[in-house]
């Protein structure tokens, strides 16, 4: 719900970095290379993955998953540079490219297959379905698009992560959805690129759509010094991106009418008596 790069970390640990590269290339995406956790570690270092263990409320075990190493190989021939210079860790310019070849890689017409694979399996051939129950998909669809202000656990602070926080294409300056909207989305923000890959439902004009995009928003060429403009030109134009679709589509007329029943989700409620404290610092 706030692209959570610890949540990441966790299912990159918990599934394998062979595991996750395997299954995706035998559904057709042969391009994509998920090779780095969101911490510190060196190319070697993310081959390695965690013992699990899962345990009920009085501490007995319920799965355990030994630690893994991945021997595979990964193409890495073709070179990525970009930019006119980086920050290091040192927190000092590099006046050279920053290298990205051996970074995640993942393309986004990819992207938008993998959710449509996801919403609408029958959309897709076979061997692209993923292998989601009916409870396992009402799960997906719940927390693809419920709002921060609605979850308990994590409680998000939700002046920082406001109901339009992930939601590029719908992110106005209320910070609110408008009225019977709900987005399916996935977002990244990294480096001076943001990404929304998103499936815009409208109850209330019983509307769909699906749309993607990427932008890339470093002015100063310099990668990694946190100095990019997101607020000034990305945010602004996925937003009016968002808008210029959202509005050709309550016009439009349509053949046939869209079935939006079962992506209408009984959503969390938060209590309003809950003084617990809220999480405003999750590291996205």
């Amino acid at each position: 719900m706030i692209s959570d790069n610890d949540a990441y970390n966790r299912f990159y640990q918990f599934i394998g970095q062979a595991e996750i590269n395997n299954i995706l290339h035998k559904k057709g995406y042969e391009d994509i290379r998920i090779t780095r956790q969101f911490m510190s570690l060196n190319e070697e270092e993310n081959r390695h993955t965690n013992r699990v263990r899962f345990i009920n409320e009085k501490g007995n075990l319920l799965y355990l998953q030994a630690p893994a190493y991945n021997t595979d190989s990964f193409d890495y021939s073709h070179i990525v540079n970009m930019g006119e210079g980086y920050m290091n860790r040192n927190d000092s310019l590099v006046n050279e490219p920053f290298d990205f070849t051996k970074h995640n890689n993942i393309s986004l017409e990819d992207l938008q297959q993998i959710l449509q694979s996801a919403l609408f399996p029958k959309s897709v051939p076979l061997k692209q379905r993923f292998k989601l129950d009916k409870d396992d998909q009402g799960f997906l669809y719940h927390y693809l698009s419920q709002f921060p202000s609605e979850t308990s656990y994590p409680k998000f602070n939700t002046v920082k992560y406001y109901d339009s926080y992930v939601k590029f294409m719908m992110r106005d300056s209320s910070h609110h959805l408008p009225e019977g909207v709900r987005v399916f989305n996935k977002v990244g923000w990294a480096y001076g690129f943001l990404t929304d890959v998103s499936y815009i439902a409208d109850f209330k004009h019983n509307i769909e759509f699906m749309l993607a995009a990427t932008v890339f928003v470093n002015s100063d060429g310099i990668l990694n010094d946190n100095k990019y403009d997101y607020d000034s030109i990305g945010y602004p134009f996925l937003y009016n991106l968002g808008q210029v679709f959202f509005q050709y589509e309550q016009k439009r007329k349509r053949l046939y009418k869209p079935n939006l029943s079962r992506f209408r989700i009984l959503y969390d409620h938060r209590d309003p008596k809950d003084n617990r404290a809220s999480v405003g610092d999750a590291d996205n």
